[in-house]
């Protein structure tokens, strides 16, 4: 399990960026990192309503976030074509990163394991990652899906304190 104060596991993922159905790029954790926080926002599975209700709560704080030169990326077990559909679908101004292995939702411990009793996917959880790629804030769910809007803002006051230092 990640743990706040603890340096974030690195890893490579395919690179959603929403322009078209095809936009795949890599994404590599320490090649991201000195230029401000980053939010990692697990999600189980594109398309599904508290996800997409999730996003689009990010979407519509996008610039608060902006403004404090955080950098938002959704996670899933979904590829990135599918990702891709989603992004265009929703207006997500944010890249969604592609663990279609599995790996990182087990390196950030947060599988769930039987999402409508058959499918591992991504379980809902958040991390903000300083410049130097430590964790200072996570939350796991573990009960209902939060207020969405008021979670967000509770992410966007925990990336104020990460970038502050």
């Amino acid at each position: 399990m990640v743990y706040e104060g603890e340096v974030a596991p690195e890893f490579t993922l395919p690179e959603a960026g929403g322009t078209a159905y095809n936009d795949i790029g890599e994404f590599t954790l320490s090649a991201e990192l000195g230029d401000g926080p980053l939010v990692l926002a697990f999600y189980p599975a594109a398309f599904t309503s508290g996800c997409t209700d999730e996003m689009c709560a990010f979407r519509d704080s996008f610039a608060a976030f902006d403004d404090l030169e955080a950098r938002v990326y959704g996670v899933s077990v979904d590829l990135p074509f599918a990702q891709n559909v989603w992004i265009e679908e929703h207006d997500l101004p944010f890249s969604m990163l592609s663990d279609w292995n599995h790996e990182v939702i087990r390196a950030y411990d947060v599988v769930l394991e039987e999402m409508y009793g058959a499918l591992e996917v991504a379980q809902r959880s958040v991390f903000v990652l300083d410049e130097a790629g430590t964790v200072t804030y996570r939350w796991v769910r573990t009960d209902e899906n939060p207020a969405f809007d008021a979670f967000v803002a509770e992410v966007r006051d925990e990336v104020a304190r990460a970038a502050e230092g």
